[in-house]
């Protein structure tokens, strides 16, 4: 098998961006405050000789860096934001957190922007060996847990003169990503109401957590009159204090309301805004709301994915070892017939057993499945051609958004994964740089895609990065 040119540039960086990955791991930062992982991004694009532009967006934790002159410009997005809640020591086959209640890489994020940066990295120092013109660019994006990062970096002309993005997400099986995800909006509703003695005065309270409560029970019967893609979760965020003999004067919930489309999610979120409004009229309180974030629907490029997939396919799976997998079986014996099934059916595969690692490529004629989630990549790929790589690095069945997730963070079959992803981006890049056949029609597959509107941001025109609301 000819092995691409780009592999070998990978291949001499691994040791730093595996430093890179753990050293996020360990400072698990949510939305719009990963400070201490944005300074180790700027640190290691500095050692690799980016020009580095902090502040990107006027977003204090968004970073990019970019080499090289002239040509066509090829971004790579990366992440390094975690989750709340999801604390977990690493390698530790049982629920135990380094800290109760803290925060966690639970969707491996570490990963994530180490990965794209190594690829950006290898694509760098190609260029300078060959004299190839063109610009490289790593994208460090926050918030992509909740905050929308990318949307209002999108909104702010930020990727204006990229030509092909690329990016990839970690998870239990190497694939092209094909299928679309859920536009949604992050929507904080507060409820006002009148505080009272709640024996010897209730008929003057009017009760904001009734509202919030009233609230959830319409959307609860909304539900059967929705599609079935639809999606729309909720968390209260303050339910007015803790004296029960009180009777609540404010209350605030916070909803995420998810559709397949960006117009079908704000047409979801207007019938969301009249429950509100009838719990706020059933209780006599009055109701306001903000949206904090909103991300539209993922847009799958063609030839890009094609493109991708015959860098999968020269590469193939990634090299794990017999060590691997009996540290991977460990983590899959705390997983459910559930969550494996769930797996393999979430790339359009039967089950095949207990399997602990992905030491094989999805097919290319798997159906396509939708994605299910949402995410913030989907708002670049309305205006730039991007592709998107599954990554294999947690055992089968690994849930994201959960503590065997965190735990195999920093696992070797984690890290294999990471440079087998990186590989392939890596590849993927040169070629976009090299064809410009395949950037034209990358770029034409895109038009057509996304019609003659094209992108209309799912943002309110007055909507900042809700840096306050989410840290």
């Amino acid at each position: 098998m000819n092995e691409h040119p780009l592999w070998k540039f990978v291949e001499d960086s691994q040791d730093r961006f595996r430093a890179l990955s753990d050293r996020v791991w360990a400072t698990p930062e949510t939305c719009y405050a990963e400070t201490a992982s944005v300074a180790a991004h700027v640190e290691e694009l500095t050692h690799q000789g980016f020009r580095v532009q902090e502040n990107l967006a006027g977003i204090a934790t968004a970073v990019m860096g970019e080499a090289g002159e002239g040509g066509p410009v090829i971004a790579f997005l990366g992440e390094f934001d975690a989750l709340a809640g999801l604390s977990q020591k690493a390698d530790v086959p049982e629920q135990s957190p380094l800290e109760e209640g803290a925060n966690g890489h639970g969707c491996g994020h570490n990963l994530l922007g180490s990965a794209a940066m190594l690829a950006a990295t290898a694509v760098k120092n190609w260029l300078e060996q060959t004299g190839t013109p063109g610009r490289v660019r790593y994208y460090g994006c926050p918030a992509e847990e909740g905050g929308a990062a990318k949307a209002f970096m999108v909104r702010e002309g930020a990727f204006d003169d990229v030509d092909i993005a690329i990016t990839w997400h970690p998870g239990d099986m190497p694939n092209v990503v094909r299928g679309s995800s859920l536009a949604n909006a992050r929507v904080d509703f507060t409820f006002a109401g009148r505080a009272a003695h709640a024996a010897g005065a209730p008929h003057l309270g009017r009760s904001a957590l009734d509202a919030v409560e009233l609230m959830s029970v319409g959307i609860n019967y909304m539900r059967e009159h929705m599609p079935d893609e639809a999606r729309i979760h909720y968390a209260i965020i303050d339910g007015g204090g803790i004296s029960p003999n009180v009777v609540q004067a404010h209350a605030k919930v916070r909803y995420v309301v998810r559709a397949a489309t960006a117009p079908e999610m704000l047409t979801l979120l207007e019938r969301v805004r009249k429950v509100a409004a009838g719990a706020a009229l059933m209780t006599e309180t009055q109701v306001t709301d903000k949206v904090l974030a909103a991300v539209s629907n993922l847009v799958y490029n063609a030839p890009l994915g094609e493109a991708m997939r015959r860098n999968l396919e020269q590469l193939g799976p990634p090299p794990f070892s017999d060590t691997d997998r009996a540290y991977a079986a460990r983590f899959q014996a705390t997983l459910s017939e559930e969550d494996i099934r769930a797996a393999y059916r979430a790339m359009g595969l039967e089950e095949d057993g207990r399997r602990p690692l992905a030491d094989f490529l999805v097919p290319a004629d798997a159906p396509v499945m939708p994605m299910g989630g949402s995410t913030d990549v989907a708002d670049v790929s309305w205006v730039v051609p991007t592709v998107q790589f599954w990554g294999a690095n947690h055992a089968i069945g690994t849930q994201l958004h959960s503590w065997q997730a965190t735990a195999q963070g920093k696992s070797q079959p984690a890290i294999t994964g990471m440079f087998h992803a990186a590989r392939v981006m890596a590849a993927t890049g040169a070629d976009a740089m090299l064809d410009p056949d395949l950037r034209e029609r990358a770029k034409a597959d895109l038009a057509r895609r996304v019609g003659p509107e094209g992108y209309v941001s799912p943002l309110p025109e007055n909507a900042v990065p809700p840096v306050a609301e989410m840290a």
